[in-house]
């Protein structure tokens, strides 16, 4: 990056700073996610004390998610709070309708909206980017609906944006992969069970510590586990001894069958036929 470049980004930076600081408090939807970190950067920066990153922990959530919410609000100085709440009490949501998400992100974000206001902080602000929009996202809605702030968005930053910007500030969870709820690994109608998301969890747990890759997804289509990890990351899962460890691995969990598919991973695969659906 060119001093030019810099300058502009640095700009940037700057006018987002500012925008948070006369939000005057905000408590910011944490998952220790590129996006979401990057805001709870620049909330501190802005806002000091009266800036505050809240991480729900539920069974959703992989606990090596959770654990590394916390240490990168640490590296960020930011007040910390974990909140549990439990996604599976929502009623409708055990189903896997389409609208999952929305069910999903209006629960967390009416107990968001309740816990901030309780300990004094008047906005909520998410980690949602305006790359966010050209995806099916019905969780947007529940945002807009809550009243939301979505800082990144409203900048018309784009995910490369906002890691070119946490890059720029050593966030280190700038070139951090993204990740999604472990229900997303579950095809919309299959029901979600805490035992299925259990067995995804300690999968996928599974498949990194023994490859080292970065970008996973188990799939689960009950018997059957559909392996998905970045194309330039196939190859490690590709080793005869590797794949018989996996297959036995996941045989222990209760899958009968596992695949590596193809394609690789592409975010929101059970989404494509809903495309254009979000208002």
């Amino acid at each position: 990056m060119n001093k030019t470049e810099r300058r502009l980004w640095s700009k940037r930076i700057d006018e987002l700073v500012e925008a948070l600081r006369h939000k005057g408090s905000i408590a910011v939807s944490f998952s220790g996610g590129a996006d979401s970190s990057l805001v709870a950067m620049l909330a501190n920066r802005a806002l000091g004390r009266k800036a505050l990153a809240i991480t729900i922990d539920s069974p959703l959530l992989p606990a090596v998610e959770i654990d590394d919410a916390r240490k990168i609000a640490n590296d960020i100085g930011i007040k910390f709070l974990m909140l549990e709440l439990n996604e599976l009490d929502i009623p409708g949501f055990r189903n896997n309708p389409p609208q999952r998400c929305y069910l999903c992100k209006s629960y967390r974000f009416e107990k968001l909206i309740r816990k901030a206001t309780e300990l004094g902080f008047i906005t909520v602000a998410d980690g949602t980017t305006f790359s966010d929009l050209d995806e099916y996202r019905p969780g947007l809605k529940a945002a807009k609906e809550m009243g939301i702030y979505s800082p990144l968005m409203d900048a018309g930053l784009s995910k490369d944006a906002t890691r070119i910007m946490g890059n720029l500030l050593g966030l280190t969870a700038a070139s951090k992969p993204a990740n999604s709820c472990l229900a997303s690994r579950i095809p919309y109608g299959q029901p979600i069970e805490p035992a299925k998301l259990e067995r995804i969890a300690r999968a996928e747990g599974y498949i990194r510590a023994l490859t080292g890759v970065k970008v996973l997804r188990v799939r689960d289509h009950g018997d059957l586990a559909r392996i998905e990890c970045g194309q330039d990351e196939i190859n490690l899962l590709l080793e005869e001894a590797v794949m018989h460890r996996i297959l036995q691995k996941l045989k222990s969990l209760g899958y009968e069958f596992a695949t590596l598919d193809l394609e690789g991973y592409r975010s929101g695969g059970y989404d494509r036929k809903l495309q254009g659906q979000q208002e």
